[in-house]
């Protein structure tokens, strides 16, 4: 345990190099991170979409330019909350997802960080450039968010009760962590210091966010320190992809296409720090009574909170590896319906007492957002909210506008996924379908495709010792078939083109093994042993093509068998399957992406799902080994999300691409 520390000796430990301090500190970095995160999305939504919104055709453009560069820091914020999380983890404390609702109260940050939700413009731009600047750095703060009052934090004399310290730059106040830590661990050891449950870390994978590592040791908390300031500010090292740098272009242009058009606006006037009751403090807020503005930001904000819910019970532990997965994804997908109903309601009237003024999301915080305990209870009452929320915006979707009919088509599918995952225990058993318990006293395989040969989807031709199915939706034309197996499957024939006798079985077992994509499949009608699920679960990377895998797979809910080819390139018309469209775009992407960190898995084996989200990637959960196509292993997985919009700069991963090319799904 180490010896005990006198009390003399603790009033001499500086700040953030006790276990205590650090993680107070680790809390205002998560907040911190927190709060931007939330600004940079506010002020996207507020932008205006095309030349159907008032904008010029090279307006449009470019202001589509800035919306994906500001989503873009806002996702990399989100990987810098989590990178914060895990290290809070790995020193035994409980990662903090609340924070303070907008805007913050002077006192809660330095007097020189301001925090409050504002729509674009030249003024709030400016303001987030003076947030990510690099220490020495002369840009002025945006106007109107100047500090109500100055004040200091910080004080000179060591105290047992963490407080909070002054900095200029989060840079600054990174690099006081990053010390501190370096100071703890060298005082108690790294072993001792760093004896947090790894179990209550989350992978990034599992957020979309693969450049977010498990921290699990001096070495690897630094790291992720430094990648957080390198991604922010760009320093030490003038970083061209670093927020500071994208916000100077986005200025750069703004200032282009204002000199070109004076009466140029790329957003809609949506309220600062816009409020859901009276405020009894009603400076610098706004008060939103519209009615279907209110309705908007309500069920916005439930589904917020709700998200925070998720991403915290991500972190608890013990959790099934199904429930481990399923909550960061279904977190994820709640931020695509916030971002639609977001966009809506800065389309929408404040209300009278601000005419002019647009409405938006408030991003309001519950009084506690700590994870629940985990195991059924935890998951009835996930389930519920989720219910209670799918029918607000199915109500919401009544009024017909765009934004809120997809939101519901989205809040469906999130229902539909929460109730697969987040399983209740019942006191029996469901009886099997008469279908499955008959295949199962056949010797058949009790799978969805059994059901759908039964209900005419699949051609199914029986010949002497097996069966033949045929999903022709599903082919990718691999022709392994029609060149392994020549005389049973007959290419470009006129009628019957499956002869399951014109081979011996165990060759034509052998080349439905071989057919990637699982449009052939088989049945033993000689007693032998139907295709059992792969000692390995694969993904491989096609060149320039699909992801074939091999498992014992749940795709969107159905078993579908024990090979799939799923599409990557985003064109498909039979998504989530490939279809072959790849070649008619010319899709281009390698087969051969680079080896990452890939420690062995516990397991290999066993179920593997794959829910593909709504207009986003696939979520793929379970034991799995994702390889290129010469079968070189690019990573070991129980959970990613893989791109399939085909625009991901981190193929086969997904990079949040989706989101700023529009894809649909």
């Amino acid at each position: 345990m180490g010896r005990a520390i006198s009390y003399d000796e603790a009033m001499t430990i500086p700040f953030a190099s006790s276990r205590e301090h650090l993680v107070h500190a680790l809390y205002e970095a998560a907040e911190l991170e927190h709060n931007l995160m939330c600004t940079y999305l506010y002020a996207a939504f507020s932008l205006k979409r095309g030349q159907a919104e008032g904008l010029g055709p090279e307006e449009a453009d470019a202001v589509e330019r800035w919306r994906r560069s500001i989503i873009q820091v806002a996702i990399e914020e989100m990987a810098h909350l989590t990178a914060v999380w895990n290290i809070t983890a790995a020193l035994g404390g409980a990662p903090r997802f609340g924070r303070m609702n907008f805007p913050l109260d002077p006192g809660y940050l330095p007097a020189g960080i301001v925090v409050k939700l504002a729509p674009f413009n030249a003024q709030t731009l400016q303001h987030f450039i003076f947030l990510e600047r690099p220490q020495g750095s002369d840009e002025p703060e945006g106007q109107g968010f100047a500090p109500e009052r100055k004040f200091v934090r910080g004080h000179p004399s060591a105290r047992l009760t963490p407080m909070g310290i002054d900095y200029e730059t989060v840079g600054e106040f990174y690099e006081a962590l990053k010390q501190g830590l370096a100071e703890f661990s060298a005082r108690v050891g790294e072993e001792r210091a760093f004896a947090g449950d790894p179990e209550r870390q989350v992978a990034g994978a599992s957020l979309g966010l693969t450049q977010v590592k498990p921290v699990r040791c001096l070495r690897t908390a630094l790291t992720a320190f430094d990648s957080i300031i390198r991604q922010g500010e760009g320093a030490p090292a003038d970083v061209e992809q670093s927020h500071f740098q994208s916000f100077l272009r986005v200025r750069g242009e703004l200032a282009a296409s204002t000199q070109a058009n004076p009466d140029f606006s790329p957003a809609y006037p949506a309220a600062t720090n816009p409020v859901l009751r009276r405020p009894p403090r009603p400076e610098g807020r706004v008060w939103i009574e519209n009615p279907e503005a209110v309705a908007t930001v309500d069920l916005a904000n439930a589904s917020y909170a709700l998200m925070l819910r998720l991403l915290a019970y991500a972190y608890a532990a013990p959790l099934s590896d199904s429930a481990r997965s399923a909550a960061p994804d279904l977190g994820v997908a709640l931020m695509r319906a916030i971002t639609l109903l977001g966009e809506h309601a800065a389309r929408l009237p404040a209300g009278p007492s601000n005419p002019g003024c647009h409405a938006g999301v408030s991003f309001i915080t519950l009084r506690d957002a700590a994870a629940l305990p985990a195991g059924p209870a935890a998951h009835g009452f996930l389930l519920e909210r989720m219910q209670e929320i799918a029918a607000g915006a199915r109500e919401l979707a009544q009024r017909g506008a765009p934004r809120l009919v997809e939101a519901s088509v989205q809040y469906e599918s999130i229902l539909k996924r929460a109730g697969r995952h987040l399983q209740l225990p019942t006191p029996h058993a469901a009886p099997p379908s008469a279908s499955a318990a008959a295949s199962v006293a056949a010797g058949k395989p009790a799978t969805d495709a059994t059901e759908r040969a039964a209900a005419g989807q699949v051609e199914a031709v029986a010949g002497r010792d097996v069966e033949i199915r045929f999903e022709a939706k599903r082919c990718i034309h691999a022709r392994f078939c029609v060149t392994g197996a020549p005389r049973v499957f007959l290419a470009n024939a006129q009628g019957p083109w499956i002869h399951p006798d014109a081979m011996p079985v165990e060759r034509v077992v052998e080349i439905a093994h071989a057919c990637p994509s699982g449009a052939i499949q088989y049945v033993r009608r000689d007693g032998g042993h139907n295709e059992t699920p792969p000692p390995v679960n694969l993904a491989a990377v096609r060149e320039a093509g699909p992801y074939a895998f091999r498992g014992d797979l749940r795709i969107d809910g159905s078993a579908v068998g024990f090979r799939a080819t799923l599409c990557r390139c985003g064109a498909s018309a039979n998504k989530p399957f490939c279809d072959g469209s790849h070649h008619a775009i010319g899709f281009t992407a390698t087969g051969e992406p680079p080896t990452l960190d890939a420690p062995a898995l516990a397991q290999r084996d066993g179920p593997l799902t794959v829910e593909p989200q709504t207009d986003g990637p696939l979520q793929v959960q379970g034991n799995l080994e994702i390889i290129t196509g010469t079968g070189r292993v690019v990573a070991r997985v129980d959970s990613a999300r893989l791109c399939r919009c085909g625009g991901s700069q981190n193929k086969p991963f997904c990079d949040g691409t989706h989101a700023r090319i529009g894809f649909r799904s």
